[in-house]
Protein backbone atom coordinates (compact mmCIF):
# COMPACT_ATOMS: atom_id res chain seq x y z
CA UNK A 1 0.00 0.00 0.00
CA UNK A 2 1.48 3.28 -1.23
CA UNK A 3 -0.24 6.55 -0.68
CA UNK A 4 1.41 9.95 -2.89
CA UNK A 5 0.32 12.97 -1.17
CA UNK A 6 1.67 16.40 -1.75
CA UNK A 7 5.20 15.35 -3.50
CA UNK A 8 5.71 12.32 -0.93
CA UNK A 9 5.00 8.81 -0.77
CA UNK A 10 3.89 7.02 2.38
CA UNK A 11 3.74 3.25 2.83
CA UNK A 12 1.88 0.54 4.63
CA UNK A 13 1.20 1.82 8.16
CA UNK A 14 2.32 4.99 7.30
CA UNK A 15 -0.06 5.50 3.97
CA UNK A 16 -3.12 4.20 6.39
CA UNK A 17 -1.97 6.71 9.58
CA UNK A 18 -1.96 9.69 6.67
CA UNK A 19 -5.66 8.67 5.25
CA UNK A 20 -6.57 8.39 8.80
CA UNK A 21 -5.59 12.21 9.57
CA UNK A 22 -6.90 13.47 5.38
CA UNK A 23 -9.97 11.06 5.32
CA UNK A 24 -13.72 12.96 5.32
CA UNK A 25 -15.57 12.06 9.50
CA UNK A 26 -19.40 11.28 6.86
CA UNK A 27 -20.24 7.89 7.27
CA UNK A 28 -19.25 4.79 9.73
CA UNK A 29 -16.68 3.28 7.59
CA UNK A 30 -14.66 6.93 7.49
CA UNK A 31 -15.25 7.11 11.27
CA UNK A 32 -13.96 3.91 12.12
CA UNK A 33 -10.69 4.38 9.77
CA UNK A 34 -10.06 7.56 11.80
CA UNK A 35 -10.57 6.12 15.25
CA UNK A 36 -8.23 3.01 14.27
CA UNK A 37 -5.44 4.51 12.52
CA UNK A 38 -5.20 8.34 13.84
CA UNK A 39 -2.74 6.62 16.34
CA UNK A 40 0.59 5.54 14.44
CA UNK A 41 1.06 3.13 16.95
CA UNK A 42 -2.27 1.24 16.35
CA UNK A 43 -1.39 1.28 12.67
CA UNK A 44 1.59 -0.40 12.92
CA UNK A 45 -0.23 -3.22 14.60
CA UNK A 46 -2.88 -3.50 12.39
CA UNK A 47 -1.23 -3.24 9.32
CA UNK A 48 0.94 -6.51 9.24
CA UNK A 49 -2.29 -8.38 10.22
CA UNK A 50 -4.19 -6.67 7.23
CA UNK A 51 -1.13 -7.47 5.01
CA UNK A 52 -0.87 -11.25 5.82
CA UNK A 53 -4.36 -11.59 5.03
CA UNK A 54 -3.75 -9.81 1.54
CA UNK A 55 -0.37 -11.80 0.74
CA UNK A 56 -3.08 -15.26 1.61
CA UNK A 57 -5.47 -14.31 -0.61
CA UNK A 58 -3.24 -13.27 -3.51
CA UNK A 59 -1.44 -16.31 -2.96
CA UNK A 60 -4.67 -18.57 -3.07
CA UNK A 61 -5.25 -16.57 -6.13
CA UNK A 62 -2.12 -17.43 -7.63
CA UNK A 63 -0.97 -13.60 -7.95
CA UNK A 64 2.55 -12.77 -8.14
CA UNK A 65 3.99 -9.90 -5.96
CA UNK A 66 4.95 -7.12 -8.18
CA UNK A 67 8.08 -4.51 -6.96
CA UNK A 68 6.30 -1.41 -5.76
CA UNK A 69 9.21 -0.56 -3.43
CA UNK A 70 11.17 1.79 -6.27
CA UNK A 71 13.25 -0.79 -7.21
CA UNK A 72 14.74 -1.26 -10.55
CA UNK A 73 15.32 -4.96 -11.46
CA UNK A 74 18.48 -4.02 -13.74
CA UNK A 75 20.25 -1.55 -10.70
CA UNK A 76 21.42 -2.36 -7.60
CA UNK A 77 19.06 -3.40 -4.51
CA UNK A 78 21.21 -1.05 -2.20
CA UNK A 79 20.85 1.72 -5.00
CA UNK A 80 16.71 2.05 -3.95
CA UNK A 81 18.24 2.37 -0.34
CA UNK A 82 21.13 4.97 -0.75
CA UNK A 83 18.97 6.85 -2.87
CA UNK A 84 20.69 9.87 -4.23
CA UNK A 85 23.92 9.01 -2.15
CA UNK A 86 24.64 6.14 -3.76
CA UNK A 87 26.73 7.92 -6.35
CA UNK A 88 28.71 9.26 -3.53
CA UNK A 89 29.64 5.94 -2.35
CA UNK A 90 33.63 5.40 -2.95
CA UNK A 91 34.04 2.11 -5.21
CA UNK A 92 34.46 -0.50 -2.80
CA UNK A 93 31.04 0.08 -0.94
CA UNK A 94 29.14 0.48 -4.28
CA UNK A 95 31.21 -2.99 -4.99
CA UNK A 96 29.96 -4.06 -1.33
CA UNK A 97 26.13 -3.56 -2.43
CA UNK A 98 26.43 -4.61 -6.11
CA UNK A 99 24.06 -7.03 -5.81
CA UNK A 100 21.11 -6.74 -8.25
CA UNK A 101 17.15 -8.06 -7.10
CA UNK A 102 15.99 -11.59 -9.51
CA UNK A 103 20.04 -12.32 -10.19
CA UNK A 104 22.44 -14.35 -9.89
CA UNK A 105 24.63 -11.97 -8.77
CA UNK A 106 27.43 -12.99 -5.84
CA UNK A 107 30.03 -10.51 -4.54
CA UNK A 108 32.25 -12.30 -1.73
CA UNK A 109 34.81 -10.51 0.81
CA UNK A 110 37.38 -12.05 2.98
CA UNK A 111 38.97 -10.66 6.35
CA UNK A 112 39.14 -11.26 9.96
CA UNK A 113 36.98 -10.19 12.56
CA UNK A 114 37.49 -10.01 16.31
CA UNK A 115 34.61 -10.73 18.79
CA UNK A 116 33.91 -10.09 22.32
CA UNK A 117 30.24 -12.07 23.33
CA UNK A 118 29.39 -11.91 26.92
CA UNK A 119 28.87 -15.30 28.28
CA UNK A 120 25.01 -15.03 29.03
CA UNK A 121 24.64 -14.03 25.23
CA UNK A 122 26.96 -16.78 24.17
CA UNK A 123 24.45 -19.23 25.62
CA UNK A 124 21.26 -17.35 24.33
CA UNK A 125 22.65 -17.44 20.84
CA UNK A 126 23.47 -21.36 20.90
CA UNK A 127 20.37 -21.71 22.40
CA UNK A 128 18.61 -19.90 19.65
CA UNK A 129 20.85 -21.00 16.68
CA UNK A 130 22.54 -17.17 16.54
CA UNK A 131 25.91 -18.73 15.72
CA UNK A 132 27.07 -15.23 14.73
CA UNK A 133 26.50 -13.97 18.38
CA UNK A 134 27.83 -17.70 20.28
CA UNK A 135 32.02 -17.11 20.35
CA UNK A 136 34.49 -14.85 21.15
CA UNK A 137 37.61 -14.22 19.27
CA UNK A 138 40.64 -12.68 17.98
CA UNK A 139 41.78 -12.44 14.52
CA UNK A 140 39.18 -15.22 12.90
CA UNK A 141 39.38 -15.80 9.71
CA UNK A 142 35.79 -14.71 7.80
CA UNK A 143 34.34 -15.17 4.62
CA UNK A 144 30.97 -13.38 3.62
CA UNK A 145 29.30 -13.96 0.26
CA UNK A 146 26.81 -11.53 -0.74
CA UNK A 147 24.32 -13.06 -3.25
CA UNK A 148 20.30 -12.22 -4.21
CA UNK A 149 18.20 -15.42 -6.24
CA UNK A 150 16.91 -15.10 -9.77
CA UNK A 151 13.16 -15.02 -7.81
CA UNK A 152 13.78 -12.75 -5.04
CA UNK A 153 14.49 -9.16 -4.15
CA UNK A 154 16.35 -9.89 -1.10
CA UNK A 155 19.76 -9.59 -0.17
CA UNK A 156 21.09 -12.37 1.54
CA UNK A 157 24.24 -12.88 3.28
CA UNK A 158 26.48 -16.10 4.11
CA UNK A 159 28.91 -15.95 6.87
CA UNK A 160 31.83 -18.67 7.70
CA UNK A 161 34.56 -18.19 10.37
CA UNK A 162 36.92 -20.37 11.47
CA UNK A 163 37.72 -19.73 15.24
CA UNK A 164 41.20 -21.41 16.67
CA UNK A 165 40.01 -24.52 17.50
CA UNK A 166 39.75 -24.99 13.59
CA UNK A 167 35.74 -25.24 14.30
CA UNK A 168 34.06 -23.91 11.40
CA UNK A 169 31.29 -21.76 12.18
CA UNK A 170 28.03 -20.33 9.45
CA UNK A 171 25.75 -18.09 9.70
CA UNK A 172 23.07 -17.28 7.04
CA UNK A 173 20.04 -14.31 6.93
CA UNK A 174 18.36 -12.14 4.50
CA UNK A 175 17.78 -8.73 4.13
CA UNK A 176 14.65 -7.36 3.29
CA UNK A 177 13.49 -3.69 1.86
CA UNK A 178 10.59 -2.22 4.17
CA UNK A 179 10.74 1.42 3.05
CA UNK A 180 13.01 4.10 1.71
CA UNK A 181 16.40 3.10 3.49
CA UNK A 182 15.14 0.85 6.51
CA UNK A 183 15.26 -2.98 5.79
CA UNK A 184 15.03 -5.56 8.20
CA UNK A 185 17.49 -8.56 8.60
CA UNK A 186 15.71 -11.77 9.23
CA UNK A 187 17.65 -14.71 10.99
CA UNK A 188 16.15 -18.04 12.40
CA UNK A 189 12.62 -18.68 13.51
CA UNK A 190 11.94 -15.15 11.78
CA UNK A 191 13.75 -12.68 14.24
CA UNK A 192 14.92 -9.88 12.42
CA UNK A 193 16.97 -7.17 13.19
CA UNK A 194 15.35 -3.50 11.55
CA UNK A 195 18.03 -0.80 10.46
CA UNK A 196 18.42 1.77 8.12
CA UNK A 197 21.72 2.93 5.68
CA UNK A 198 22.54 6.22 5.27
CA UNK A 199 26.37 7.37 4.12
CA UNK A 200 27.73 10.26 6.04
CA UNK A 201 30.74 11.24 3.75
CA UNK A 202 33.27 9.20 5.07
CA UNK A 203 31.23 6.16 6.14
CA UNK A 204 28.33 4.30 5.81
CA UNK A 205 25.88 3.95 9.14
CA UNK A 206 23.68 1.19 10.52
CA UNK A 207 21.14 2.77 12.41
CA UNK A 208 19.27 0.70 14.56
CA UNK A 209 15.31 0.71 14.61
CA UNK A 210 14.48 -2.08 16.48
CA UNK A 211 13.78 -5.92 16.59
CA UNK A 212 11.01 -7.74 15.11
CA UNK A 213 9.55 -11.26 14.84
CA UNK A 214 7.39 -12.31 11.90
CA UNK A 215 5.03 -15.40 12.07
CA UNK A 216 2.66 -16.21 9.85
CA UNK A 217 3.50 -13.71 7.06
CA UNK A 218 2.89 -11.39 9.93
CA UNK A 219 5.47 -8.89 11.03
CA UNK A 220 5.98 -7.74 15.02
CA UNK A 221 7.85 -5.07 17.14
CA UNK A 222 9.46 -6.88 19.93
CA UNK A 223 11.22 -5.21 22.98
CA UNK A 224 14.82 -7.40 22.76
CA UNK A 225 16.61 -3.85 22.54
CA UNK A 226 15.21 -3.46 26.16
CA UNK A 227 17.25 -6.60 26.93
CA UNK A 228 20.26 -6.82 24.59
CA UNK A 229 20.61 -3.21 23.93
CA UNK A 230 20.51 -1.34 20.20
CA UNK A 231 23.02 -2.38 18.17
CA UNK A 232 25.48 0.18 16.56
CA UNK A 233 27.09 -0.28 13.09
CA UNK A 234 29.24 1.47 10.19
CA UNK A 235 31.41 0.48 7.64
CA UNK A 236 34.38 2.60 6.59
CA UNK A 237 36.25 2.75 3.14
CA UNK A 238 40.01 1.91 3.40
CA UNK A 239 41.02 1.51 -0.02
CA UNK A 240 39.84 0.61 -3.61
CA UNK A 241 39.23 -3.33 -2.42
CA UNK A 242 38.97 -3.11 1.60
CA UNK A 243 36.79 -1.98 4.17
CA UNK A 244 36.54 -2.06 7.90
CA UNK A 245 33.37 -2.57 10.01
CA UNK A 246 32.60 -2.30 13.62
CA UNK A 247 29.29 -3.41 15.41
CA UNK A 248 28.86 -2.93 18.85
CA UNK A 249 25.30 -3.37 21.65
CA UNK A 250 24.78 -0.95 23.85
CA UNK A 251 23.97 -1.33 27.45
CA UNK A 252 20.87 -3.08 27.90
CA UNK A 253 19.45 -5.45 30.68
CA UNK A 254 21.69 -7.82 30.00
CA UNK A 255 24.82 -5.17 29.99
CA UNK A 256 27.07 -4.78 27.14
CA UNK A 257 26.08 -7.67 25.15
CA UNK A 258 28.21 -8.18 22.07
CA UNK A 259 30.68 -6.20 19.77
CA UNK A 260 32.60 -7.44 16.84
CA UNK A 261 35.08 -5.83 14.37
CA UNK A 262 37.58 -6.22 11.72
CA UNK A 263 38.40 -5.68 7.97
CA UNK A 264 37.70 -7.62 4.67
CA UNK A 265 38.82 -7.58 0.83
CA UNK A 266 36.70 -8.06 -2.18
CA UNK A 267 37.79 -11.35 -3.55
CA UNK A 268 35.06 -11.97 -5.74
CA UNK A 269 32.53 -10.18 -7.97
CA UNK A 270 30.19 -12.07 -10.32
CA UNK A 271 27.61 -10.51 -12.02
CA UNK A 272 24.49 -12.09 -14.19
CA UNK A 273 24.96 -10.49 -17.86
CA UNK A 274 21.55 -11.29 -18.11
Amino acid sequence: MVLKYAGNYYHGRDALHMMALLGSSRGWFNRANALLFHSRFVASICYPVMRAARNTLLRLKGIKRICNLHIDPGEPIFKAVFGEQWHNLPPVMRTHYEIRPYSNDVVEVEGTLDFVISPLISVVARLTGMSLLANSGTNVPSTVTFRNGSRSEAFYFDRKFVFPDKRIVRFCSRMELIKDNELVEFMRYGIGWSVAYTWDGSKVILQHRGYVWRIFGVVIPIPLSLILGEIHAEERPLSSERFSMRVLSSRGLLGKAFMYAGEFKVTKISCDPS
